[in-house]
């Protein structure tokens, strides 16, 4: 906690609580000055006269001392150890904080993240941000599914009963120090302190993240000298990019405290909307879900583009429409998996749009039939498990989350007031082929949300050098999926697929992404 000084004309300052160490500036030199009028202790915001001259500084550090004392018990920025949870029997065996960090200019807007050392060597081992898609997903979604040391013991947490906890064996915090952040602002527990702040867009959420880490990091110092890494999947393809960016940008410019940056990991990746739904049409004909005459009547009328299409091209319309017939029950984040859509109206535009909220159209059925084993079995039936963790009380006070500042947790929320103000990612990633970094490109190689094949055009368009072509890669003896390696001077891009893997790909190949990451990390060959 700290305070900064803000000039309003030449009648007043405003001090508030910020960082955790005091800083006062104007213009660059310290300012003395008295307090004028009274103010409260409830409040942040205190009220000063500038001083011409250096007889009050006694005065002023008086009260700057008193403010900074009352200020603690309010501090913006918070963190808490967490040795126990709600669902999980005895002591976590690893280490996990959680806390908020205020970002933007009067730091309205409260990031909450977790945070879980390496169960290895947290000295050495590498420093990941991870961002979970969206936008408006929260972090604990993919701690709880994907990639976190402990999930939900499914067996055990059947009906109304509260969820019970089991570890992950094959959680990327065994090899790896990593920040489940909830951004943009509105994702999970993160939330803001005026109604204005809670608008955001791809820019500024990117702007948030980069000062939260930041802080984060002042607050963490040991972990400067750690590789630092960038990470998410879906959504966070689109933003992860742009925040390496900063990071870069800032280290260059001189930012303190400078950033370790060592590169990114992004799973099946958002890049440009169109251009990734676009592939989907591709996908389906190369996974037999359409019929090579469909495919090519279609890509000859279409001319090769499938959004948007224009209503008086006839014939393209035509195959459009046969191409959803074809893949309207299709669970298009693991085509192999039942599709649960007949408990919901079907939606004829789904296969042109891009929604992260892919599963969550079933909880309000679940709640109506918890004790009901319903039958196929899918996967979203897992997805209900957190709200009922995440908005339990006793949990939200185990985790430390501040009382009053969200009325109902979300795993992915459908209200954000957020707006996607960058359309494609691919000039940021072209810029960082300049830069001496290293990225993972994953994609499972199931997923039509956002398909390979797309994944690999954009790839192509950054006109890299081929180091290793396509080739399969092995976990205990079992093709895990196929892999090429892409440089560019000081520049190193693998691709991998992940062989049976859907959207998340760690949700459904725990097993070969940990490999994966953790061969990556350590600068091994898949």
């Amino acid at each position: 906690m700290g305070i900064y000084i803000y000039i309003y004309g030449d009648t007043g300052l405003i001090v508030r609580s910020t960082l955790a160490r005091l800083i006062i500036y104007w213009r660059g030199k310290l300012v003395m000055c008295r307090l004028q009028g009274t103010f409260s202790t409830t409040s942040e915001v205190y009220i000063f006269r500038r001083c011409s001259s250096s007889s009050n500084l006694t005065m002023w550090l008086s009260v700057v001392v008193l403010v900074h004392v009352l200020l603690l018990s309010n501090s913006v920025e918070s963190q808490s150890i967490i040795d126990t949870l709600p669902g999980f029997p005895g002591k976590l065996p690893f280490k996990l904080e959680t806390g908020y960090i205020g970002v933007g200019e009067l730091d309205e807007v409260q990031l909450f993240y977790y945070f879980i050392e390496s169960e290895r060597n947290p000295k050495d081992d590498p420093l990941v941000l991870w961002l979970t898609g969206g936008p408006g997903c929260s972090a604990l979604s993919a701690l709880l599914f994907e990639i976190g040391p402990f999930t939900f013991d499914y067996a055990n947490s059947s009906g109304r009963n509260k969820p019970t906890l089991e570890l992950n064996p094959y959680s990327w915090t065994k090899i790896a120090n990593i920040i489940f952040l909830d951004a943009p602002v509105g994702t999970g527990f993160s939330y803001a302190t005026t109604w204005e702040a809670y608008n955001s867009n791809d820019t500024s959420s990117t702007t948030q993240t980069y000062e939260f880490l930041r802080k984060w990091l002042m607050t963490h110092s040991t972990f400067l000298v750690n590789p630092l890494y960038i990470a998410g999947d879906s959504y966070s393809g689109k933003t992860v990019p742009i925040i390496i960016q900063e990071v870069s940008n800032g280290n260059e410019i001189g930012h303190s405290p400078a950033l370790n940056l060592k590169g990114f990991v992004i799973g099946n990746p958002l890049t440009h909307e169109i251009w990734d739904i676009n592939a989907r049409v591709k996908f389906a004909h190369r996974t037999a879900l359409i019929s090579d005459r469909l495919y090519q009547s279609t890509k000859r009328n279409c001319q090769g583009r499938y959004i948007n299409p224009d209503p008086n091209n006839t014939q393209c319309v035509e195959d459009l429409r046969e191409v959803n017939e074809c893949l309207a029950n299709i669970y298009i984040a693991q085509i192999l998996e039942p599709n649960c859509a007949y408990s919901q109206p079907p939606k004829p535009n789904k296969l042109w749009s891009f929604s992260p909220h892919l599963d969550d159209n079933f909880i309000d059925i679940l709640h109506s039939t918890p004790d009901q084993v319903l039958e196929p079995w899918c996967r979203c039936y897992n997805y209900p498990y957190s709200y009922i963790w995440a908005n339990d009380k006793s949990v939200q006070k185990a985790l430390h989350v501040r009382e009053g500042t969200i009325t109902n947790w979300e795993r992915c929320s459908n209200t954000l007031a957020y707006t996607q103000n960058i359309i494609t990612s691919i000039d940021y990633h072209r810029n960082l082929t300049k830069k001496d970094l290293r990225a993972l490109v994953y994609s499972g190689d199931h997923d039509m949300s956002i398909p390979y094949v797309g994944t690999l055009e954009w790839i192509e368009l950054l006109d890299l050098s081929i180091k290793d072509d396509w080739r399969p890669w092995f976990v205990d003896g079992q093709i895990a999926g196929y892999v090429t390696i892409y440089t560019e001077e000081k520049y190193s891009l693998t691709f991998t697929t992940i062989k049976g893997g859907g959207h998340t790909a760690p949700e459904y190949k725990p097993k070969e992404c940990l490999a994966m990451i953790d061969r990556w990390f350590a600068y091994y060959f898949l």
